[in-house]
């Protein structure tokens, strides 16, 4: 019964439009006010000791450097120097915008953020040089997904904290993927650029692209800091948010001086909203986690995959489906949360690693920002072009059917997510 009130409130109060996170709370305060051995005060705790979990901490200052970054003119000096380095190439500035988001999401740990950021200057610059406005929303609406996968990752850090596994193991796992899938996309884009004749833009001088480079290079040194400083050892990965963010508003303000400093109250206005929404989404999902597992939830279910004797090749395909499904109507944060205490214990007693199970996750969570009916990168990316939304979902079509190819690959070729962890010995 415990099980049947829990899962049915949830999907009842989220039918009749409540939002994720108070449906999250409600149903988990239900069944611990009807069936279990806990007081109503545990839901308090709970959700005061998710505002102390030292992990998820990385979380608004990863936000807070995004904003800045976004604010400022890093995303138009990243396009710049994208464009310098393969703006030639038969499709070169569709190439040029989605190594655009590979760098930006470097940056920035959010998908949105990518989408909005490097979507509302390349967009408009496709446009102007000749591309359909579809083709060019559809490639930034998929490729704007790599802000989750290329470290850091706001995902990532949700499902460390809620696996208690390494971030930075996780983070370096994300860079090979993360690669990989921005080089697919470039090549598909290669092929069908050649195929409709699209334009390429005049190569650039040695001169010309020594100053793009110059221009971003404040941006990109922040991708060093974070990564080296990780892999290093001088910093943890909650410590790295904090040094992007200082990072972050020091080049805003006083390198690139986009942003003055009476403005800086609105951007971190804004990025404390953001994080105020999300911390109360994972607050809520951590309780929800919290009574699956005094129920024993999945430890019945691992008893009964137990039973069923699934090969671990067999259990991710159940993985796949169950997160695509999840991902077409539920945020990210919220899915890791609810579905890890579930598939977690099972993946661990099939022997899959638990940080390839974390690239897993995070890549059909990419899918899921590009699924109607609740993708959000579809919305954003909608409301940069003034596209309808089904138009969108029209355009990015096509490049989903790579991702969702893209999702086999690191299902199934576990080595892609965990050779360079395991090269570089990070724990």
């Amino acid at each position: 019964m415990s099980i049947i009130l829990l899962f049915g409130a949830l999907f009842l109060f989220m039918l009749i439009g409540v939002p994720i996170a108070v449906s999250l709370g409600l149903a988990g305060s239900l069944v611990i006010i009807f069936f279990s051995n806990d007081s109503l005060s545990s839901v308090a705790v709970k959700i005061f000791e998710t505002s102390e979990h030292y992990t998820l901490l990385a979380i608004p200052f990863f936000l807070l450097a995004g904003a800045f970054m976004t604010t400022g003119g890093v995303a138009k000096r990243l396009i710049d120097f994208a464009n310098a380095t393969v703006g030639h190439i038969r499709g070169g500035l569709a190439i040029a915008s989605v190594l655009s988001c590979m760098l930006f999401a470097a940056l920035s740990g959010s998908s949105p953020a990518t989408v909005a950021a490097v979507g509302s200057i390349a967009i408009a610059g496709m446009v102007r040089s000749g591309y359909p406005i579809e083709f060019g929303t559809g490639i930034i609406t998929n490729a704007g997904t790599l802000g989750i996968l290329i470290p850091p990752s706001v995902v990532m850090v949700v499902y460390a904290a809620a696996t208690e596994q390494s971030v930075g193991r996780l983070f370096m796992a994300g860079v090979v993927p993360g690669v990989l899938l921005g080089v697919i996309l470039m090549v598909a884009i290669y092929v069908v650029a050649r195929m409709k004749n699209l334009p390429a833009l005049p190569r650039a001088t040695v001169k010309e692209w020594f100053k793009a480079a110059r221009e971003a290079l404040w941006g990109l040194i922040l991708m060093v800091i974070i990564l080296g400083g990780i892999y290093s050892g001088a910093f943890t990965a909650t410590e790295a948010a904090a040094v992007a963010a200082a990072y972050s508003f020091f080049v805003a303000v006083f390198i690139y001086k986009d942003i003055s400093l009476k403005e800086c109250p609105k951007v971190l206005l804004e990025a404390g909203k953001l994080s105020v929404m999300l911390m109360f989404i994972i607050a809520n999902a951590m309780l929800f986690a919290h009574v699956l597992t005094t129920e024993q939830i999945p430890q019945q279910l691992t008893a009964i995959v137990a039973e069923m004797n699934l090969a671990p090749w067999q259990f991710l395909i159940i993985v796949n489906l169950v997160l695509l499904v999840a991902g077409a109507f539920m945020e990210p944060s919220a899915i890791i949360l609810i579905l890890v205490p579930i598939l977690f214990p099972i993946a661990m007693h099939l022997g899959i690693d638990p940080i390839h199970l974390g690239i897993i996750m995070v890549v059909n969570m990419e899918i899921g920002l590009i699924t109607p009916p609740v993708g959000l990168n579809l919305f954003v990316s909608s409301a940069i072009t003034k596209l309808p939304v089904t138009k969108v979902i029209k355009a990015a079509t096509p490049w989903l059917m790579i991702m969702l190819g893209f999702l086999i690959l690191i299902t199934y070729v576990p080595e892609i997510s965990l050779g360079l962890p395991d090269m570089l010995g990070q724990k």
